[in-house]
């Protein structure tokens, strides 16, 4: 199978393709070094700006995505310590949640002095919903570029979640942990508004609550969430865009504080036991990797080596990982 030359994505990633010396079309696409760098500055620079004017008027100046992985815990390190946020930390437990992650988690937390909370839905929605997107893509393709359907699912929950309670909190800032390779530093800062927030629930949460056969608004704003005025809308921001990113020195530096990498995870994940399954029910019904994109992302920002990131992407699934969630599943 050809793969590009330069990053890992293969010949079946949609809309691909390659010139004469087997570098991809996105490659070719991608930002230059000095563009990349004066990006982050500017969006820095706007992160900054913001927060003069919004920190510190509430109980919380923001609200964080706090899986216990790399890279959010690295995210919720540079919150507190370099911008000093007052930050409420959220889990959302899947179901699947490593005990070496929520071990990291209760450990993390307590070091950067940090609210939390764990919200875990009722597991049979969870697994009528994780079952049927094992079975079939209920999402638009251009979804699956970048995460399986049950990653997808996850991820709606959790930014669902975040932005209720921000509004409910008033809270200013959602923050993410998404990697240099998940999002593109254009995105990095930007304001939700109720129209986008609107249109966006009428595209995913009909889908999850046709599986689940029951109403499921309690995890998404509805319409007296969203019945406020624009400017009481909370800004999302994901750091990690235009800070330094370096795979390697972020573990080692979280080890250095006693965060612990989890030994019973895939390698694409810190956190997740779901990982394994999902990535191999993707990459078999789809032919590539639902990293891929990241990875490929993270090689061309110099984050990892290709090689390196290559060997994540291309190790095969636990088959006793992926076995013991098929048993939870049910399949």
């Amino acid at each position: 199978m050809k793969i590009c030359k330069r990053c890992i994505l293969n010949e079946k990633f949609p809309g691909i393709s390659f010139d004469e010396h087997g570098i991809c079309s996105f490659c070719q696409k991608a930002t230059e070094h000095e563009e990349r760098i004066a990006n982050q500055e500017r969006y820095s620079k706007k992160f900054k700006r913001l927060l003069d004017e919004r920190k510190g008027k509430g109980a919380y100046d923001l609200i964080m995505a706090y899986s216990g992985g790399k890279d959010s815990s690295y995210t919720l390190e540079i919150l507190r310590r370099d911008y000093g946020l007052k930050v409420l930390a959220i889990t959302f437990d899947n179901g699947f949640v490593s005990p070496f992650a929520l071990e990291n988690i209760r450990h993390m937390v307590d070091v950067l002095d940090v609210d939390h909370l764990l919200i875990r839905p009722s597991f049979k929605i969870l697994r009528k919903i994780f079952s049927e997107t094992a079975k079939k893509d209920i999402f638009p393709p251009k979804a699956l570029e970048r995460a399986s359907s049950i990653c997808t699912c996850c991820i709606g929950f959790v930014k669902a979640i975040l932005l209720k309670t921000a509004l409910e909190k008033q809270v200013p800032f959602i923050g993410f942990g998404w990697s240099p390779g998940q999002a593109p530093v254009q995105s990095s800062v930007m304001q939700t508004n109720p129209r986008m927030i609107a249109m966006t629930m009428k595209s995913f949460w009909p889908k999850l609550e046709e599986i689940a056969g029951e109403d499921l608004s309690r995890f998404y704003p509805t319409g007296k969430d969203l019945d406020r005025p624009a400017s009481s809308f909370p800004i999302n921001v994901h750091p990690l865009a235009f800070h330094p990113y370096d795979e390697e020195k972020i573990k080692d530096h979280l080890s250095a504080i006693g965060w612990k990498s989890p030994p019973d995870t895939d390698p694409n994940s810190s956190n997740c036991l779901l990982n394994a399954f999902a990535n191999k029910v993707h990459m078999e019904r789809l032919g590539f990797h639902p990293y891929a994109w990241e990875m490929a992302g993270i090689v061309r920002a110099g984050g990892v080596s290709r090689q390196k990131a290559l060997e994540k992407i291309s190790e095969p699934a636990d088959p006793e990982l992926v076995r013991s969630v098929q048993e939870k599943l049910g399949i």
